[in-house]
């Protein structure tokens, strides 16, 4: 098993993620913030790092440049954030993240983004500016990167007997993503009559940032609530 690194200033994220990896078997270290995260990386050279982006001292895609300028970029590199573009996971890998990860992060891109990141062979960091400093494959594509390492289908998505539905990919990515979401919480939110609780437990998310995440898709969780626990 691994030695990941997890750096979020934010307590639930790292306890969370530090939980799920503990899990799986990996040996996992924390730190809030780049000051914390350079120690860490100094002191046990970690397999995998798990980086998010927004931090109160140096933001995660400075700390990469950092680590890739120095010749300290000889890790894999996961970048994870709340508010993800197209335009910050392409500097993200520009600079060297093989996986941008977009929060709340599911369990199965999680796992999937981990697994790639450790069966993927690092080589030591290149010199020149803006490359790709760890050798992640440069066919690496915008919409891997966003969706942890998998591509997008090209066929439409059928989401169960209850709930099939074809989705338009002919639109931006942003948009197609978040109406599979909407249409996959909608779906286990009714499978689960409105259980906040089972439905965390079954997409893998923590409460917070399912509740957080189904209000930003503006999933009605009236209509879903149907008196079971929460």
């Amino acid at each position: 098993m691994a030695t990941i690194l997890v750096v979020d200033d934010e307590l639930g994220i790292r306890a969370l993620l530090s939980e799920i990896l503990n899990d799986e078997g990996h040996t996992v270290e924390v730190a809030q913030d780049a000051a914390d995260a350079r120690a860490v990386r100094e002191r046990l050279r970690p397999d995998l790092v798990l980086l998010d982006i927004w931090m109160p001292d140096v933001d995660g895609i400075t700390l990469l440049k950092e680590w890739g300028a120095t010749g300290q970029l000889n890790m894999p590199v996961i970048m994870m954030s709340g508010h993800g573009t197209i335009d910050t996971a392409v500097e993200a890998t520009k600079y060297g993240a093989m996986a941008f990860l977009e929060k709340p992060i599911t369990l199965q891109k999680l796992l999937r983004a981990v697994e790639q990141g450790l069966a993927k062979p690092v080589r030591a960091a290149a010199s020149l500016p803006g490359g790709n400093h760890h050798g992640v494959d440069a066919a690496l594509t915008v919409e891997a990167a966003m969706t942890g390492g998998a591509m997008l289908p090209t066929t439409p998505l059928m989401l169960g007997p209850q709930s099939e539905q074809s989705f338009d990919l002919d639109r931006p990515l942003r948009e197609a993503r978040d109406a599979f979401e909407k249409s996959y919480f909608e779906f286990h939110l009714a499978q689960e009559n409105g259980s906040m609780t089972r439905v965390a437990e079954k997409t893998g998310l923590e409460r917070t940032h399912l509740y957080r995440k189904l209000k930003q898709l503006g999933v009605d969780l009236s209509r879903n609530k149907r008196g079971g626990p929460l």
